[in-house]
């Protein structure tokens, strides 16, 4: 009898061991969801006639004008518009170029504005006034994908004694009319 026993337990055991011996599973499903905006991206690039921009091909770029003067030689790519019995400007082309993605819009506004104010020099970006109390509308109808040329410039008093650092940050937005 006790064989018989052992013999059924060791049955029952072999019979239940698939059961403990399987792999487990589970099962699920995950819904993704995605809402497609519209942008803009803003890059600087040197153009051909400007001195070369550290940082061009992106929305931080230097534009180092180097060594200024209203009389004698220049940095490439920099040029003197004016002297007045007063003060000289110096310039340099400066592309700026906007792109969209996902976007119907036909165009875009441009603006720039000083990042801190400057009580001593002018400045104008495309030949519009710059300063640091309110943006300045450079364009109000811009084309996408294109470089726009905006010269940076910098009118300068002769009261500014020589060896003076000029430095300032000029900050574009671009918006999608």
């Amino acid at each position: 009898m006790k064989k018989v026993l052992i013999l059924a337990i060791a049955a029952a055991i072999v019979m239940l061991m698939p059961s403990f011996v399987s792999a487990q599973t589970a099962s699920g499903t995950l819904t993704v969801t995605a809402t497609v905006q519209g942008s803009i991206g803003l890059v600087f690039n040197s153009d051909a006639a400007g001195v070369a921009l550290t940082g061009s091909g992106t929305n931080a770029a230097t534009l180092a004008f180097g060594n200024v003067s209203a009389f004698g030689a220049l940095s490439a790519g920099v040029t003197r518009p004016s002297v007045t019995a007063t003060n000289f400007t110096v310039s340099s082309a400066v592309d700026v170029q906007v792109t969209k993605t996902n976007s119907a819009s036909a165009n875009y506004t441009l603006k720039a504005q000083l990042g801190a104010a400057d009580a001593v020099n002018t400045w104008a970006v495309g030949g519009v006034a710059v300063t640091s109390a309110a943006q300045s509308t450079l364009t109000a109808t811009g084309t996408y994908a294109a470089n726009s040329n905006f010269p940076v410039a910098i009118t300068i008093p002769f009261t500014t004694a020589s060896g003076t650092a000029i430095s300032n940050t000029i900050n574009y937005t671009a918006t999608a009319n």
